[in-house]
């Protein structure tokens, strides 16, 4: 019976896993390792306490140790008469071990050992608080997962810094805003959703990770949700994260009180506001003791602020600070604060510049329970950017930086892209703020000016898709986050190590190719879309995802790039430019004011020059722009063929899923390596040394076939289709077709087409008079134009064309869709 059930669940987890679980799927070990553990790891459970996150701690150990070593552990309370792990906080320890030794803990840190006494044979897991022993817990786990050695266990950890909190965009209609995992798990319809296991799910989740803070709401608040109907829902919430030590958070609106009514004024200096502003959050934190604070944008991208009355950033956080002060909460106010109307033809308006202009002058003027919340570049979360400068001003203000684990601008969760080594360029960049040795993350935790607080900001937005993020590599991002908020010491290899053994289990083959892929993943996605410090080329004025090189120009929004037919960047030095660069630290600004000393990947970025600049590799600007487009689709490609060598390593599920998100980024990648390529060909009029941009053999257009129906139109922006163009059917049914003129053999077709998300399109591929494929155009994607984000291949491989062979596409338009076709490729197949 035992043997039925082990291959039951080796049949399940061959079968699909959905990614639920993510990193805390607990998957059975090898029976070398179970062997190993069974020895180390004793039958029991001794909790010394009784609480909501006790009771978690001891839970969560129950299922780990079953999931992994498929044996159930006892569960008692008190001194443990048998070997045991015991698990409880060191006050509550010293009542069995009164001369415990546990020093140097601080809050939320934890205490590994294996210990014996009496005969008995213990593995303790102890903290200051009992969130530490939860974290302790979920330690213990993760290093059984690793294979770690238990037999002499000694290990203490704390977290870097106090403040380790994530954030939600999502809305009360349960939309999330630049969220891409699925609909709130939090929010729908106006109110608190009736069922909330997904919250204490993924309250887990964040606990495993130490983060020990999220806000539930849109930092564009909606002020409704200050109102006395709404407290019973918030707390509600707070419930429930509170069994994992996750503490909740909400965004305000700072006009508030004029906004609901209250009052005719919101403005910060006023008496009434500041009474206001008491009486709410008195009333909040009576319902929810433990609410960590509040989150506030103001005065950026229309959200009202204190500029409203002629006052600063300082007045409007200390005036909510101080209602939350003597409850312990903290007031973050976003540093993301900028003028979205500048004027694009003054070559000295510089968005980048926004931050610290901001804040600078009022270091020192917020109350020591406001932290700012910087952004970790001075833009957007953009492919590539330079820390902020904000970063090393602010000696006598709290700050915390703000990395974004939902890739708004990177691919939004439909590539593959590992964050964590851009985070890393960022928190380790040396701010020289009080001299050598001050790297990002020392100075945004607090340490290095003795602030009170500091700490990371992760923007998460997941959502209710099986997989939390809608593709199960971005979890990788989630992970990496937490790990960093910990440690931010930590390397990205270390990272993403464990949370692809975690994730797929202990296969070296598996464990390798992921690894690779992830580790390359953000530097491909940057050569594909925005090199040399351009940012990252996307439709900036609209969803923020397919290609639109001109889309960030010729408006106020000011992620510009000042591209032109002879030169391309932003001149942000002081001696001729914006100035931004003289915002850092003199030994800083000094290597980025000159183009000798600045970086490659931020050339262009700070400086302005021509197409012809040699950058240090000795490749002129222009020449790698084309040469980095087809690194990065080559990339994606080879991701693709390593991703099919696991077929048999890896459950059908996930497997299929996978390749198929991968694939759709191959296709992806080379729309973009195609459109970028194409635009600065035109415009700076300089040929690609090595022959390929507007040079595609196999490749048949649209616009040219035989077209019985179709009407060819320009597509916009122009690059986003080959030759610019596209066809499109307004009738019942069209066709495309066109004869094949290449050498006899095996082939592979590549039909470029474009599914828009107002309709779902019917296609069917001929070959002769055989059908070969045929689909439904059905995809969510992020657009209803014909344009890059709607661009998408299908592919049938394998196939034998002799010459003289017609091709062709049938289509059924439907809704407002077009049934829009860009091109048909044929490559030999042996080149797929």
């Amino acid at each position: 019976m035992k043997r039925l059930f082990s291959a039951f669940l080796f049949v399940a987890c061959i079968h699909g896993e959905t990614g639920y679980d993510a990193w805390l799927r607990y998957g059975r070990l090898r029976d070398t390792s179970i062997k190993q553990y069974r020895e180390t790891v004793p039958a029991a459970i001794a909790t010394f306490g009784r609480s909501e996150l006790i009771d978690s701690a001891s839970g969560e150990l129950v299922r780990g140790v079953l999931g992994m070593l498929g044996r159930t552990l006892r569960v008692a309370s008190g001194p443990p008469k048998e070997n045991a792990i015991v698990i409880g906080t060191v006050g509550e320890l010293r009542q069995f071990v009164p001369d415990i030794d546990a020093p140097n803990l601080i809050t939320d840190s934890y205490w590994l050992k294996t210990v014996g006494a009496g005969g008995l044979h213990c593995i303790v897991i102890t903290g200051p608080n009992e969130r530490g022993v939860l974290y302790g817990v979920f330690a213990l786990l993760r290093k059984i997962a690793l294979g770690h050695d238990l037999a002499t266990l000694d290990e203490r950890q704390s977290p870097y810094a106090p403040i380790r909190w994530i954030n939600q965009w999502d809305n009360l209609d349960g939309s999330i805003e630049r969220g891409y995992g699925g609909r709130s798990i939090f929010w729908d319809h106006g109110h608190v959703r009736p069922d909330l296991s997904r919250v204490n799910d993924y309250g887990r989740l964040l606990a495993s990770l130490g983060i020990n803070g999220c806000s539930i709401n849109n930092v564009n608040a909606d002020p409704v949700l200050l109102t006395k109907e709404f407290t019973p829902q918030i707390a509600r919430i707070a419930a429930v994260l509170r069994k994992w030590g996750v503490q909740t958070v909400v965004s305000v609106d700072l006009a508030s009180p004029k906004t609901l009514g209250a009052l005719a004024t919101f403005d910060p200096l006023d008496q009434r506001t500041a009474d206001w502003w008491n009486v709410r959050v008195d009333e909040l934190y009576a319902q929810i003791p433990d609410l960590a604070g509040f989150v506030m944008k103001a005065d950026s991208e229309g959200r009202a602020g204190p500029s409203a009355y002629a006052r600063t950033h300082a007045d409007a956080a200390n005036v909510v600070a101080r209602a939350l002060k003597h409850h312990g909460g903290l007031l973050f106010y976003r540093g993301f604060v900028y003028d979205h109307h500048m004027d694009w033809t003054n070559a000295k308006n510089d968005r980048a510049r926004a931050a610290d202009d901001n804040f600078r002058g009022l270091d020192g003027s917020f109350d020591d329970n406001v932290v700012i919340q910087i952004k970790h570049g001075p833009i957007d979360f953009q492919v590539r950017e330079p820390a902020s400068p904000l970063f090393g001003t602010l000696e006598k203000t709290n700050q915390a930086i703000e990395l974004q684990i939902t890739q708004e601008y990177m691919g939004q969760a439909r590539h593959m892209v590992f964050l964590v080594p851009m985070w890393k360029e960022a928190l380790d960049f040396d701010m020289h703020a009080r001299g050598a040795g001050t790297p990002v993350f020392a100075l945004a935790s607090g340490k290095t000016f003795h602030r009170p607080t500091g700490g990371f900001i992760g923007v998460a937005n997941i959502g209710l898709d099986e997989s939390w993020f809608g593709n199960h590599m971005s979890q990788a991002n989630l992970y990496g986050f937490g790990r960093l908020a910990w440690n931010p010491r930590l390397s990205a290899g270390t990272i993403i190590h464990e949370w692809t053994r975690l994730t797929f289990g202990a296969d070296p083959k598996v464990d390798e190719t992921i690894d690779s892929m992830q580790l390359s993943s953000w530097r491909t996605y940057e050569n594909y879309t925005g090199p040399l410090g351009l940012q990252t080329l996307t439709d900036i004025v609209g969803n923020h995802y397919g290609v639109a090189v001109e889309a960030s120009e010729r408006n106020g929004w000011g992620q510009w790039h000042r591209a032109d037919e002879h030169s391309v960047g932003m001149d942000r030095t002081t001696a001729t430019g914006t100035g931004y660069i003289g915002q850092y630290r003199p030994p800083v600004a000094k290597m980025y004011e000159t183009v000798d000393t600045c970086p490659d990947d931020l050339l262009l970025f700070m400086h302005h020059v021509s197409y012809t600049y040699k950058l240090h590799s000795g490749k002129s600007v222009i020449q790698y722009i084309y040469d980095s487009h087809y690194d990065g689709a080559a990339a994606v490609d080879q991701y693709v063929a390593a991703w099919k060598a696991l077929k048999a390593h890896v459950d059908d599920r996930r497997y299929s899923e996978i390749l198929a998100q991968l694939e759709y980024q191959a296709g992806q990648a080379q729309v973009w390596r195609d459109a970028v390529t194409n635009w600065f060909h035109r415009e700076s009029g300089i040929a690609d040394l090595k022959g390929r941009v507007g040079n595609y053999p196999g490749r048949y257009e649209a616009e040219s076939m035989n077209l019985v129906g179709y009407t060819v139109e320009g597509v916009m922006p122009w690059e986003a289709a080959s030759g610019g163009k596209a066809i499109t059917c307004r009738e019942k049914q069209c066709t495309a077709s066109f004869r094949y003129e290449g050498p006899a053999g095996w082939r592979t077709l590549h039909v470029q087409y474009f599914d828009q998300n107002n309709g779902a399109s019917r296609f069917r591929l001929w070959i002769g008079k055989q059908p070969v494929d045929e689909w439904i155009a059905d995809g969510q994607f992020r657009t209803s134009k014909v344009d890059g984000s709607s661009s998408i291949r299908r592919t049938v491989s394998n196939f034998a064309l002799r010459p003289g062979d017609e091709i062709r596409i049938e289509a059924i338009p439907y809704g407002g869709e077009l049934a829009a076709v860009d091109y048909v490729e044929i490559l030999p197949t042996s080149n797929q």
